[in-house]
């Protein structure tokens, strides 16, 4: 299950930012180790420190499609239209499984339109996102007043991704809720995968040292166990097991990396009533590995789109 459906709002806000923010400290290449810069917290709410090391304890947990999106942009990376599955690609996804993977993917997609203001794909991911969503029964997960809305507010990046969080999260609930515990992973799976694909696309091998994407991706070591965890809920599932199978060979790439990190601590400076987060991270990724990585992520989303 998804542990992330059932924080509360405030806390998932939190989750993200403290995501955002140990995630700049991180960098691609050798050795590199950074800390973390601050995030500024009210420093007499307790409820929100206590948010704060709820959120710490679920850091690690798999980013939803807007979560990665948000970090591919957060690293200054160019938008690209020719890395989403194209939309005519729907007619093509007609059973359970071709079906959620892809609404993983096209919501992902989606997350990354959204972010950069790109209204006619917005629109085009929405309604894609809808007929796979259509397609698995999901009822009331993406209704046509939420693409109304969207058209309404489609200059509103705010709103978009209010709209676009709301959707992922609707859908994941219905599934859970509903018994379909095995196509909820493969709509997360799905997603988690664009995601990690897209980021591994948009790397520029001449600018592999100190790359804040490479950084971004490096993280997705620490919740691919969570994705495995995720899916072996369902084992026995053929798509499921098909899967697991495919997951397992991006983790045999990703445990090539050496990766160490630092517990989080947060540290109060009441002179500018800013708590700052910190933490280190240090990693030992060779372009020869991440080449590798990528490679395998691009095959295996290949197979989930076709």
């Amino acid at each position: 299950m998804n542990k992330l459906l059932k924080i509360s709002n405030s806390v998932l806000v939190l989750a993200l930012f403290l995501a955002l923010m140990l995630a700049s400290c991180r960098s691609g290449g050798k050795n590199e180790k950074k800390e973390a810069d601050s995030l500024n917290v009210p420093g007499a709410n307790a409820a929100v420190y206590e948010d704060i090391k709820q959120a710490e304890k679920i850091f690690y947990t798999l980013p939803s499609p807007l979560e990665s999106a948000m970090l591919i942009k957060s690293a200054g990376a160019l938008f690209d239209d020719n890395l989403l599955n194209a939309i005519e690609n729907t007619k093509n996804y007609n059973t359970n499984r071709s079906m959620a993977l892809n609404l993983g993917v096209y919501t992902c997609d989606l997350s990354f339109a959204s972010l950069y203001d790109q209204t006619q794909l917005i629109i085009n991911y929405m309604n894609a996102a809808k007929k796979m969503a259509d397609g698995l029964g999901i009822l009331d997960a993406i209704e046509q007043k939420d693409i109304d809305k969207l058209e309404e507010n489609i200059h509103n990046t705010d709103a978009i991704m209010d709209i676009v969080s709301q959707t992922y999260l609707n859908s994941n609930s219905y599934l859970e809720d509903n018994g379909q515990p095995a196509v909820a992973a493969m709509v997360l799976t799905g997603g988690w995968l664009e995601g990690l694909y897209i980021s591994t696309q948009l790397i520029d091998m001449k600018d592999f040292n100190g790359n804040k994407l490479v950084g971004r991706i490096i993280d997705q070591k620490l919740s691919i166990d969570i994705l495995i965890d995720l899916l072996e809920t369902s084992k026995g599932h053929p798509a499921i097991d098909e899967l697991i199978s495919q997951v397992n060979k991006v983790k045999v790439v990703f445990d090539k990396i050496t990766l160490k990190t630092s517990p989080v601590r947060p540290e109060y400076d009441q002179a500018t009533n800013v708590t700052v987060l910190k933490s280190e991270v240090q990693s030992d990724l060779t372009p020869e590995v991440f080449q590798e990585l990528s490679k395998i992520v691009a095959e295996i989303r290949s197979n989930l789109i076709k």
